[in-house]
C-alpha cells in the first residue's frame, strides 16, 4: 500500500477509535485517558496491531496536544488569580511538594535510575490531573463546596511550579551540568516574571491586540502565536508547554473565554493523540514487570496526597468532612504525570512504562477515592469514637435512654462543613 494511502487509512482509524472510546468512557463515567493509554498499548510496538506509517505524524500531532492541553489550562487562570493563590496557598503548595515528590523521587534510586530519573519519576508522583478533577467535581457536583478553592489553589500552585520544574528537568535530561542547569532555571525564573508583570500591567492591551470578533481570526491568531512561542520558549531550554502556559496566563477576559470556546475541541482531539501516542511508545511486554512497584507507588502517594487535601483545607479552616472530601479529590494523576514521563523517556526509557502502569492505576482510583474517601473516614471514625466511650449509668426513673439511632439531628448535631 502507499505510504500516503497507509497513512490516511491508519490515521483515519485512530481518530475514529479515540471517538467511540470516548463515547464509551463517558457512558461507564470514566475518565477516557486510561483506555486511550490501553489503546496506545494495544496498536504500538509489541501490540496487537502495530501502525507504522502514521507514526510520525502522530508524534507531532502528540506535541500540539501538550501545547494545547497547557495552553487551555493557563487561560483558566488569570495573572492575578496565580499571585493570589501564591500569596496564600503557598504553604500548602510546599506541602504537596513534599509529601508526593518524595516517593517518587526515593522510588527512581531505589531503580536505579540516578539522579536523572529520580527527579522526574519525582515529577510524575508529585502532579494532580487538572482535567480528571475538573470532571470529577463537575460530575459529583461539588463546584459549590467550601474545600473547592481549596483544591484549585493547590492546582494552581502545582501548575505554576511546572513552569519551573519542567525547563529544569529539560535541561538535566539534555545533560547540560549544574552551570547549564542554573541558567535555564534562571531563563525559566525571569520568563516567567516576565509574562506576569505583562500580564497583570498591560493584559487588557495584550488581550485586546489579540481580540477579533471573527473566530476564525481569532482562531488563527491565538493558535499561531502559541506555537509561535513555544517554539522560541523549546529554543531557550524552558520548554514548549511552559511557553504555552504562559501565553494562556498572559490573555484574559472575553478572549481568552472566546479562545477557549473554539480551542476546547482541539485540546481534546490532540490531548487524546497524545496519550495514545505515549501508549504507542511503550511496549506493552515491559508493564506486568513494573506492576508492582507502580501498585505500591500508587498506594503510597494515594495517602500522601489525601494528606495534602486535608492539610490545605484544614488551613482554609475548613470542617473534618471537606478535609477529607479535598484529599479524596487530589489523588487523580494524569496528563501532566505523562507529558513529564513522555520528556524523560529518551534519557530513561524505564519510566515510560511505570509511568503508564502508575497513570492507569490513579487515574482509575482517583473517582474513587474522591467519592468514599469521606464516608470511609467518617465511618471509621465514628467506629472508633464508639469503642472510645463507656457505658452510660442507668437512669433512677423515667423509661429507657434513647439508642443513637433514636437521636435527632438536634441531639446528633451536624458538621459544620
Amino acid at each position: 500500500m502507499h505510504d500516503t494511502t497507509a497513512l490516511l487509512v491508519e490515521l483515519g482509524s485512530v481518530i475514529l477509535g479515540l471517538g467511540i472510546i470516548g463515547r464509551f468512557a463517558g457512558r461507564i463515567g470514566l475518565s477516557p485517558i486510561p483506555l486511550y493509554l490501553l489503546a496506545g498499548l494495544a496498536f504500538g510496538e509489541g501490540g496487537l496491531l502495530p501502525l507504522g506509517a502514521s507514526e510520525e505524524f502522530t508524534a507531532i500531532g502528540a506535541e500540539i496536544g501538550v501545547i494545547l492541553l497547557l495552553l487551555l489550562l493557563g487561560l483558566e487562570y488569570s495573572a492575578s488569580e496565580l499571585v493570589t493563590s501564591l500569596k496564600t496557598q503557598y504553604p500548602s503548595g510546599a506541602v504537596d511538594f513534599v509529601l508526593n515528590a518524595t516517593p517518587g523521587a526515593i522510588a527512581g534510586l531505589m531503580l536505579g535510575w540516578g539522579p536523572v530519573g529520580a527527579v522526574a519519576l519525582a515529577g510524575v508522583t508529585w502532579i494532580s490531573s487538572s482535567g480528571v478533577i475538573a470532571k470529577v467535581m463537575t460530575d459529583m457536583g461539588r463546584l459549590g463546596n467550601r474545600e473547592t478553592p481549596v483544591i484549585l489553589g493547590v492546582l494552581v500552585i502545582e501548575d505554576l511550579a511546572m513552569a519551573v520544574y519542567l525547563p529544569l528537568l529539560t535541561a538535566m535530561l539534555a545533560g547540560v551540568g549544574l552551570a547549564g542547569g542554573s541558567i535555564a532555571l534562571l531563563i525559566a525564573l525571569g520568563t516567567v516574571g516576565f509574562v506576569l508583570y505583562l500580564a497583570l500591567r498591560h493584559g487588557r492591551l495584550i488581550s485586546r491586540a489579540v481580540s477579533s470578533d471573527n473566530p476564525e481570526m481569532l482562531l488563527l491568531v491565538v493558535l499561531g502565536l502559541t506555537v509561535l512561542v513555544a517554539g522560541v520558549a523549546q529554543q531557550l531550554q524552558v520548554s514548549a508547554a511552559v511557553g504555552a502556559f504562559l501565553v494562556g496566563i498572559a490573555l484574559s477576559g472575553e478572549v481568552a473565554e472566546g479562545a477557549r470556546k473554539l480551542l476546547t475541541p482541539l485540546r481534546d482531539l490532540f490531548a487524546a493523540v497524545f496519550f495514545v501516542f505515549f501508549g504507542l511508545s511503550t511496549d506493552p511486554a515491559e508493564i506486568p514487570p513494573v506492576l508492582l512497584p507502580a501498585a505500591l507507588l500508587a498506594i503510597v502517594t494515594v495517602f500522601t496526597k489525601i494528606g495534602t487535601g486535608w492539610y490545605a483545607s484544614r488551613r482554609a479552616g475548613i470542617g473534618p468532612r471537606g478535609r477529607w472530601r479535598a484529599g479524596g479529590t487530589l489523588v487523580a494523576r494524569g496528563e501532566f504525570s505523562i507529558v513529564i514521563a513522555g520528556l524523560a523517556v529518551a534519557t530513561e526509557p524505564r519510566i515510560g512504562p511505570i509511568a503508564t502502569a502508575y497513570v492507569l492505576i490513579l487515574v482509575i482510583v482517583g473517582p474513587l477515592t474522591a467519592r468514599w474517601t469521606e464516608p470511609a473516614a467518617s465511618r471509621i471514625q465514628a467506629m472508633l469514637a464508639g469503642r472510645g466511650k463507656k457505658p452510660a449509668p442507668a437512669a433512677v426513673s423515667g423509661g429507657p435512654m434513647p439508642s443513637h439511632d433514636d437521636l435527632t439531628p438536634e441531639h446528633a448535631g451536624r458538621d459544620a462543613d
